[in-house]
């Protein structure tokens, strides 16, 4: 979103088909607020923390510009492509394309397990999820416009009687 306001179009890494499971920032604090009270047990244990749902980045794009109404062509771009222009924009004091952010986008960031097979693990040895440990995953349909609608033109009141 922030992004389709300073530039008119929007590039989608490779066509945008990489897979990801965002998952909502406040449910790995309470992860990690588990972790911290009881160390002892994750100590050298791995925790994987992923939404409930994966999408492509195309489909994360759309998503959000249907939510801040933003209207930014969304355009195809090879990944080494992009690289060119990450390497440039890299250097902004908060910068919002890096060349590492690119190679991010061309990967899927999925689970390496289904959730039958993490249930199935033995203790000894066993990879948590955030589920093991009692945090469930929120839908990021549940928490976007919070964060998206600040990108409206005229922010939410916008759609409100009175407000304008």
């Amino acid at each position: 979103a922030k992004m389709a306001e300073r530039f008119p179009v929007i590039p989608l890494v490779d066509g945008g088909h990489a897979l990801t499971q965002p998952v909502y920032v406040d449910d790995v604090a309470r992860t990690i607020n588990r972790i911290v009270d009881d160390p002892e047990m994750f100590e050298g244990r791995r925790v994987d923390c992923f939404g409930p749902q994966d999408y492509s980045y195309a489909e994360l794009a759309k998503f959000v510009y249907d939510i801040t109404e933003q209207e930014p062509t969304l355009s195809d771009v090879p990944a080494e492509v992009v690289k060119y222009g990450a390497n440039v924009l890299q250097y902004e004091g908060n910068p919002m394309l890096t060349p590492d952010m690119v190679d991010l986008w061309t990967e899927d960031y999925l689970p390496e397990m289904t959730a039958e097979k993490y249930e199935a693990q033995k203790q000894l040895g066993k990879v948590f999820t955030m589920k093991d440990l009692g945090v469930e995953a929120t839908p990021i349909e549940k928490m976007a416009f919070k964060y998206l609608y600040r990108f409206r033109k005229g922010g939410h009141f916008i759609l409100a009687e009175g407000y304008h």
